[in-house]
């Protein structure tokens, strides 16, 4: 049985990104809780989720970033290996 890396790659994009915006939006409310039960208060919660879910588009757009930077370095070195190889049959065809 032959595994489609590509399917598991994406999935596996698609799970870091949750990963990435959940994360930091769960540890900050977390946090926002502990210092408002401590402390008395009510608006530390709504600040440090917000915090977080600045951090965690923060992370997302760092990683969307990364990956859309990659293909465009591999398409570069497709196009110049395609030119070479245009370039050889032109030699050939003269020779």
């Amino acid at each position: 049985m032959k595994f489609n890396r590509n399917v598991y790659h994406s999935l596996m994009m698609i799970s870091q990104f949750g990963i990435n915006m959940l994360v930091p939006i769960f540890l900050c409310s977390f946090l926002g809780m502990y210092i408002d039960k401590k402390c008395g208060t009510t608006f530390w919660i709504v600040i440090l989720f917000f915090a977080g879910a600045i951090a965690g588009g923060t992370n997302v757009f760092r990683f969307a970033k990364k990956i859309y930077e990659e293909p465009a370095v591999t398409r570069k070195h497709m196009k110049a290996g395609q030119e070479e190889e245009k370039d050889g049959k032109k030699r050939e065809d003269k020779n």
